[in-house]
């Protein structure tokens, strides 16, 4: 026992006394060597998210319900009416446009809407469809997605995925998928 303290005592000095470097007590220093080595990022110029104009966008979605409302759906389904989503004064241009529809568009204040059922045209009392379109904002090559979609209950609904370019000064569908 009288040797473990000595030799514990020596052991401990022989320790400390090895390493030679200085111990330092101040954080200025480890900060100060923490600026030097650090990495600066330079700023870089942020190219602003492209947004799309209210006019391109009311003419994007008219050109995709143009689309819609040729593909005819609605043949098989015995349906009255065609119903728009949409604001009232672009549907009611858009009732114009289209004024020969064959079944006709009309506003959404003439649909009874039901979970998971056709619309129904208050009209007539017979079943409707139901057009939306969902614009995106523009793509780094100046396109835009859209996503045309039709809905007359759970059994009759889906999706077209549009891709649009302006050209000159109108947008053309580039690819329907």
């Amino acid at each position: 026992m009288k040797f473990i303290f000595p030799l514990a005592f020596l052991l401990l000095s022989a320790g400390c006394s090895t390493n030679k470097e200085q111990i330092v007590f101040s954080d200025e220093l480890r900060t100060r060597q923490l600026v030097t080595n650090a990495v600066v990022a330079l700023p870089q110029s942020k190219s602003q998210p492209k947004e799309l104009s209210h006019t391109d966008e009311l003419q994007i979605r008219k050109v995709v319900f143009g689309d819609l409302l040729s593909r005819h759906f609605w043949d098989d389904g015995n349906f009255s009416a065609i119903f728009l989503q949409g604001d009232d004064d672009e549907v009611d241009a858009l009732i114009k446009i289209f004024s020969g529809h064959v079944p006709p568009i009309k506003p959404s204040y003439l649909a009874d809407l039901m979970p998971n059922r056709s619309s129904i045209d208050r009209d007539t009392g017979k079943p409707a469809m139901i057009l939306s379109v969902d614009v995106s904002e523009p793509n780094a090559d100046d396109s835009v997605d859209a996503l045309g979609k039709w809905y007359a209950g759970g059994a009759v609904t889906g999706f077209y995925s549009f891709v649009l370019k302006k050209s000159g000064g109108d947008w053309t569908i580039d690819s329907v998928k």
